[in-house]
Protein backbone atom coordinates (compact mmCIF):
# COMPACT_ATOMS: atom_id res chain seq x y z
CA UNK A 1 0.00 0.00 0.00
CA UNK A 2 1.46 3.50 -1.11
CA UNK A 3 1.26 6.05 1.74
CA UNK A 4 -0.82 9.05 1.22
CA UNK A 5 0.51 12.34 1.97
CA UNK A 6 -0.35 13.95 5.35
CA UNK A 7 -3.51 16.29 5.21
CA UNK A 8 -2.59 20.38 5.23
CA UNK A 9 -4.24 23.00 7.57
CA UNK A 10 -6.70 24.29 4.71
CA UNK A 11 -10.06 24.77 6.21
CA UNK A 12 -12.87 24.36 3.73
CA UNK A 13 -16.79 25.53 4.98
CA UNK A 14 -18.78 21.91 5.68
CA UNK A 15 -20.16 21.26 2.43
CA UNK A 16 -16.74 22.19 0.72
CA UNK A 17 -15.44 19.35 3.27
CA UNK A 18 -18.75 16.79 2.25
CA UNK A 19 -17.13 17.61 -1.37
CA UNK A 20 -13.85 16.64 -1.23
CA UNK A 21 -14.49 13.97 1.39
CA UNK A 22 -16.32 12.73 -1.72
CA UNK A 23 -13.53 12.91 -4.63
CA UNK A 24 -11.53 11.40 -1.70
CA UNK A 25 -14.00 8.39 -1.90
CA UNK A 26 -14.00 8.09 -5.67
CA UNK A 27 -10.04 7.48 -5.57
CA UNK A 28 -10.64 4.01 -4.04
CA UNK A 29 -11.85 1.33 -5.68
CA UNK A 30 -13.00 -2.21 -4.72
CA UNK A 31 -10.56 -4.64 -5.76
CA UNK A 32 -13.21 -6.89 -7.50
CA UNK A 33 -15.52 -4.42 -9.26
CA UNK A 34 -13.68 -1.69 -11.08
CA UNK A 35 -15.96 0.93 -9.76
CA UNK A 36 -14.64 3.60 -7.04
CA UNK A 37 -16.14 2.83 -3.68
CA UNK A 38 -18.52 5.87 -3.99
CA UNK A 39 -20.37 5.58 -6.70
CA UNK A 40 -20.51 1.47 -6.21
CA UNK A 41 -23.51 2.66 -3.12
CA UNK A 42 -20.83 1.67 -0.14
CA UNK A 43 -20.52 5.25 1.39
CA UNK A 44 -24.33 5.64 3.75
CA UNK A 45 -23.38 8.68 5.16
CA UNK A 46 -20.88 11.58 5.77
CA UNK A 47 -20.61 13.58 8.97
CA UNK A 48 -18.60 16.48 9.62
CA UNK A 49 -18.55 17.92 13.47
CA UNK A 50 -17.52 21.44 14.18
CA UNK A 51 -14.29 20.24 15.20
CA UNK A 52 -13.70 18.80 11.48
CA UNK A 53 -14.30 15.06 12.71
CA UNK A 54 -15.22 13.38 9.93
CA UNK A 55 -17.57 9.78 10.52
CA UNK A 56 -18.18 7.56 7.19
CA UNK A 57 -21.02 5.10 7.40
CA UNK A 58 -20.28 2.47 4.54
CA UNK A 59 -20.56 -0.75 3.90
CA UNK A 60 -19.51 -3.72 1.92
CA UNK A 61 -21.02 -6.15 -1.13
CA UNK A 62 -20.76 -8.52 1.69
CA UNK A 63 -19.80 -9.38 4.84
CA UNK A 64 -17.67 -12.28 3.13
CA UNK A 65 -15.61 -9.32 1.22
CA UNK A 66 -12.27 -10.19 1.01
CA UNK A 67 -11.53 -6.69 2.20
CA UNK A 68 -13.61 -6.14 5.26
CA UNK A 69 -10.63 -6.05 7.89
CA UNK A 70 -8.41 -3.52 5.70
CA UNK A 71 -11.11 -1.48 3.52
CA UNK A 72 -12.44 0.80 6.41
CA UNK A 73 -9.10 1.35 7.73
CA UNK A 74 -8.02 2.51 4.35
CA UNK A 75 -11.11 4.80 4.04
CA UNK A 76 -10.05 6.31 7.74
CA UNK A 77 -6.65 7.01 6.46
CA UNK A 78 -7.78 8.51 3.33
CA UNK A 79 -10.89 10.86 4.76
CA UNK A 80 -8.21 11.60 7.44
CA UNK A 81 -5.55 13.48 4.76
CA UNK A 82 -8.91 15.27 3.56
CA UNK A 83 -7.12 19.17 3.87
CA UNK A 84 -9.44 20.71 6.66
CA UNK A 85 -10.42 17.22 8.48
CA UNK A 86 -8.86 17.06 11.75
CA UNK A 87 -9.30 13.53 12.16
CA UNK A 88 -11.35 10.37 10.73
CA UNK A 89 -13.48 7.69 11.82
CA UNK A 90 -15.36 4.73 9.72
CA UNK A 91 -18.45 2.82 10.79
CA UNK A 92 -18.64 -0.58 9.01
CA UNK A 93 -22.89 -0.88 9.06
CA UNK A 94 -24.27 -4.25 7.44
CA UNK A 95 -27.98 -2.72 7.78
CA UNK A 96 -29.39 -1.90 5.10
CA UNK A 97 -27.52 -4.51 3.13
CA UNK A 98 -26.18 -3.34 0.24
CA UNK A 99 -27.89 -3.83 -3.19
CA UNK A 100 -26.72 -3.07 -7.17
CA UNK A 101 -29.80 -0.57 -6.54
CA UNK A 102 -27.83 1.49 -4.97
CA UNK A 103 -24.89 1.96 -7.25
CA UNK A 104 -25.19 5.66 -9.81
CA UNK A 105 -25.72 5.06 -13.10
CA UNK A 106 -22.11 5.88 -14.37
CA UNK A 107 -21.55 2.86 -12.31
CA UNK A 108 -23.87 0.56 -13.85
CA UNK A 109 -22.81 1.60 -17.13
CA UNK A 110 -19.36 1.09 -16.16
CA UNK A 111 -20.55 -2.13 -15.28
CA UNK A 112 -22.62 -2.61 -18.22
CA UNK A 113 -25.86 -3.03 -16.02
CA UNK A 114 -27.49 -0.13 -17.63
Amino acid sequence: MTELAPATTTMLPHGDLHEAIIAALKEIYDPEIPVNIYDLGLIYNIEINDSNHAVVSMTLTTPNCPVAETMPGDVEQRVSTVPGISSAEVNLVWEPAWDPDNMTDEAKLELGML
